[in-house]
């Protein structure tokens, strides 16, 4: 079973129902909820997803889906281990550097993310939802 890592922008497409990306990123999503895959969620993306989902939906809401995520998700660390090896990638997003390097940690295959770009000479391939699907019953 090969283990992901999703990117913050795919998990916000399913619970924020965003077009027109939550099609491909809820078929990735899919793949962990029924076991086709193991997902898993950088830290730090947990908060953010928490801000931003209490931003639009609430607070209370927000906790359950929290509590929800972290039924399907496990949580890459973002250690001090983690955080060093961020800042050593040479990339202008720090967000995306600790995802990458959260990734790598966890011993993830596999960044799923709509922007592979933002990913450019990551320790971990990064693929968009739509790519990356097809690839996770493949073992």
């Amino acid at each position: 079973m090969k283990r992901v890592l999703f990117d913050t922008n795919v998990v916000l497409d399913v619970l924020l129902d965003r077009q027109p990306y939550v099609e491909a990123s809820a078929a990735a999503w899919a793949a962990v909820e029924t076991g086709v895959a193991e997902g898993m969620l950088a830290a730090h993306a947990v908060t953010t997803i928490h801000y931003l989902v209490r931003k639009e939906r609430g607070n209370a809401k927000a906790r359950r889906i929290v509590s929800a995520i972290l039924r399907v998700f496990g949580v890459a660390a973002v250690d001090a281990a983690v955080l060093q090896e961020a800042l050593e990638l040479p990339w202008p997003d720090f967000e995306d550097a600790v995802t990458a390097a959260a990734a790598r940690s966890a011993g993830c295959e596999f960044i799923v993310t709509r922007d592979p770009r933002g990913f450019r000479g990551s320790p971990v391939r990064s693929l968009t939802p739509e790519a990356v699907t097809p690839l996770l019953g493949d073992d």
